[in-house]
C-alpha cells in the first residue's frame, strides 16, 4: 500500500514568489504541492513550465473567492498547511482600481479563511494541531519608516496606499478567525522582493528592460525613497521556515537588511546592463526623474530578528550578487518576457 504524501496548498502560486516557493517546495520532494492561481495578467503557467509535468504537483485555475472550489480542493487534497500569496500586489494599478483589490486582497481572504476554517474544525486531533494557515502581507502595511526608524513586529500598522490597506484588512481578517475559531494561522511581512520572473510592471524588472532597450529610465521624484530589498529565493526560504517552526498567531518580518534608494538600485542596474551588453553606452544618463506617485511612502526597512532567532533562517543572496544574476535572467529569457507583456496589453 502506497503512503500518501502530505499536501500542500499555494494560492498565487503562478505568481512571482508563489512559482518560486512551488520550486522550492517540489526540490524537497517530501510533499504534493497544489496551486490554486486564477491566471490573471500576473500569474503565468510559463513560470511553472519546469515543474508542470512534476507528479507531485497539480495546478488549479479559480479563484481563492470561489468558496465552492476551495473546498473541494481541500476535501481533494487534504493539505496539512496552507500558503496564501494570491493577491492583486501593484501598488499603481490600487491607486487606478481600488475596488479590484479589495474585491480579491479583502473578500477572498475572508472567504477562504472561512472554508479554511471549516476544514480544519473537521481534522482529527493530531491533524488540527499541526495544520497552519501562513498569509503573506507586506512589509507596506506599516505605512512610512521615520529616517530612524527600522519596523519590528510591534510596530503599528498605518497603511497608506489602498494596496497596503487591502493587506491590512486582510491581516485583520486572520487575527479574527485565529481569535474566533481558534485557527492556527501565521502572517509574514516581507520587504520588496526582486529575482527573475517578477512581472515587468515592478521597478527592478521595468528598469533592466527599458534600458536594454535604451529607453528613459523614469524614477518617481527625487528617487530617494528607500525600499528593503531581498532576493525570492531568500524570501521563500523564510516562508518555509516559518510554516516548519512558526508559532501560531505570530507575525514574523522578513528582510535582508539591505535599504537602498530607488536611485541608486536604477544607478546599478544601468551599469550591469553596460557590462552585459558591451556596447560602449552609458545607461545611466537614461536616468529621468518624473512625477511622484500619490501618497508615496518614503522609507520601509525592516527588522528581521524575530525569524532568525526563531526559526534560524538567514539570507543567502547578497544583492550585488542577485541583482547581476537577475539583469542576467532577463537578458536569456526574451520570449518569457514577451509572453508577460503580451497578456498585460490584453
Amino acid at each position: 500500500m502506497t503512503t500518501r504524501k502530505p499536501s500542500l496548498l499555494i494560492t498565487g502560486g503562478a505568481g512571482f514568489i508563489g512559482s518560486t516557493l512551488v520550486r522550492q517546495c517540489l526540490a524537497e520532494g517530501d510533499r504534493q504541492v497544489v496551486n490554486l492561481d486564477k491566471f490573471t495578467y500576473a500569474g503565468h503557467r510559463s513560470s511553472l513550465a519546469e515543474v508542470a509535468n512534476d507528479p507531485n504537483f497539480e495546478s488549479v485555475e479559480g479563484d481563492i473567492a470561489d468558496a465552492k472550489l476551495v473546498a473541494e480542493l481541500l476535501e481533494q487534497h487534504r493539505p496539512e498547511a496552507i500558503v496564501h500569496l494570491a493577491a492583486e500586489s501593484h501598488v499603481d494599478r490600487s491607486i487606478a482600481d481600488p475596488p479590484t483589490f479589495a474585491m480579491t486582497n479583502v473578500l477572498g481572504t475572508c472567504t477562504l479563511l472561512d472554508v479554511a476554517t471549516r476544514y480544519w474544525e473537521k481534522l482529527a486531533p493530531p491533524a488540527r494541531a499541526s495544520f497552519r494557515f501562513l498569509y503573506v502581507s507586506t512589509d507596506e502595511v506599516f505605512g512610512s519608516a521615520k529616517p530612524d526608524q527600522v519596523f519590528d513586529e510591534q510596530s503599528l500598522i498605518s497603511p497608506n496606499s489602498p494596496y497596503a490597506a487591502s493587506k491590512m484588512a486582510g491581516e485583520q481578517f486572520v487575527s479574527a478567525f485565529a481569535h474566533t475559531y481558534g485557527l492556527p494561522t501565521l502572517v509574514a511581512n516581507p520587504s520588496n522582493h526582486y529575482g527573475p520572473r517578477q512581472h515587468p510592471e515592478k521597478l527592478i524588472p521595468k528598469m533592466i528592460l527599458q534600458a536594454t532597450q535604451d529607453k528613459e529610465l523614469g524614477i518617481y521624484g527625487d528617487g530617494l525613497h528607500e525600499r528593503d530589498w531581498i532576493h525570492v529565493e531568500d524570501g521563500c526560504r523564510a516562508l518555509r521556515s516559518i510554516l516548519r517552526h512558526g508559532s501560531p498567531g505570530e507575525r514574523y518580518l522578513v528582510g535582508a537588511d539591505n535599504c537602498r534608494t530607488n536611485l541608486s538600485v536604477v544607478e546599478m542596474i544601468g551599469d550591469l546592463v553596460d557590462e552585459h551588453l558591451a556596447d560602449g553606452r552609458q545607461r545611466r544618463e537614461l536616468i529621468a526623474h518624473v512625477g511622484d506617485r500619490l501618497g508615496h511612502d518614503r522609507r520601509y526597512t525592516v527588522c528581521a530578528e524575530k525569524i532568525r532567532q526563531t526559526c534560524g533562517w538567514r539570507p543567502m543572496v547578497a544583492f550585488s550578487t542577485g541583482l547581476r544574476e537577475t539583469v542576467a535572467w532577463y537578458l536569456r529569457h526574451q520570449p518569457w518576457v514577451e509572453e508577460i507583456m503580451a497578456d498585460a496589453a490584453k
